[in-house]
């Protein structure tokens, strides 16, 4: 199976529909919290999930792209969109933890407290819990799958948690240290800005290029050197991820008094193998020693 089979893309589709829909769920019990408790800090708190819906839609129509076949334009497939959407939600982690930094400061040059009524204790737990929980759903299948805006996407639910979770620290702990509050912040950006580090790497990395991973090269060398029956020195490997679709080019150094007809049907033979054993499509280059 491809990395986007049927299976794993009903399973991106499935996270993408119980984001969206959670978020605007949570949203609107801390709206009313907020509304309730006149806590403006649940209500930022509220707009901070809402947010996570943004990326919720950002999944389901980017897995919608990846799952088009290949066509004259994209000759490799649509796989990449998945990248893209890694980058976009990348992006809006960055500036949540950029909005996390600016509101500390601020509350530690104002020292500003955390205003929170006794109604959003359970509503913040909640919150904290359910956003958790989806966090682990989202991180399994993104695992499973190998799924990279859906692992982006479980890193926007834990941020959600972990926001709350400060919010919730902060009521009991301001009660003694008007400092906790803003400080927590700062360390809940720090935490999202590392989180959003590792998203950005994992996309923009492939989309770069990048050395084929090591085990996988001398899996190959040995697999030629099976299945070619002279001697030969196997080279200069790259490797092209489209999702679902993976181009590799290598070197292969064989005897000059090999005929053509003999080179290109032992070629053949293992490009056939690869494609079969590891689903890549392998295009090699034959060079006389």
């Amino acid at each position: 199976m491809g990395r986007h089979d049927k299976p794993s893309i009903y399973y991106a589709y499935q996270e993408g529909w119980v984001s969206l829909f959670g978020n605007i769920l949570l949203f609107a019990i801390k709206y009313w919290a907020g509304i309730v408790s006149g806590s403006i800090a649940i209500i930022a708190d509220a707009w901070h999930t809402l947010s996570d819906s943004i990326s919720s839609i950002i999944i389901i129509l980017g897995f919608k792209v990846t799952e088009k076949p290949a066509d004259q334009d994209h000759p490799f497939g649509h796989g990449r969109a998945e990248l893209i959407v890694s980058l976009i939600v990348g992006v809006i982690l960055a500036v949540i933890a950029f909005n996390f930094v600016l509101e500390s400061i601020d509350r530690l040059q104002t020292r500003t407290t955390a205003q929170i009524g006794p109604v959003a204790y359970l509503v913040i737990g909640l919150s904290v819990i359910l956003k958790e929980i989806m966090y682990h759903y989202a991180h399994r299948i993104g695992t499973k799958y190998k799924l990279n805006a859906v692992i982006a996407d479980a890193w926007h639910h834990r941020s959600d948690a972990v926001s709350s979770l400060v919010i919730l620290v902060g009521l009991f702990a301001n009660k003694y240290f008007w400092w906790v509050d803003g400080a927590l912040g700062l360390l809940v950006a720090l935490f999202i800005i590392k989180a959003t580090y590792e998203i950005l790497r994992d996309a923009i990395n492939p989309l770069l290029g990048e050395t084929p991973d090591t085990h996988l090269v001398a899996d190959i060398r040995a697999l030629c050197q099976e299945h070619i029956d002279t001697e030969i020195n196997v080279h200069h490997f790259h490797i092209h991820n489209y999702g679902d679709h993976t181009e590799m080019t290598f070197h292969v150094k064989m005897p000059g008094h090999l005929s053509l007809q003999q080179a290109h049907e032992m070629i053949t033979r293992v490009e056939h193998i690869v494609k079969e054993r590891f689903n890549i499509e392998a295009t090699i280059h034959m060079e006389p020693f």
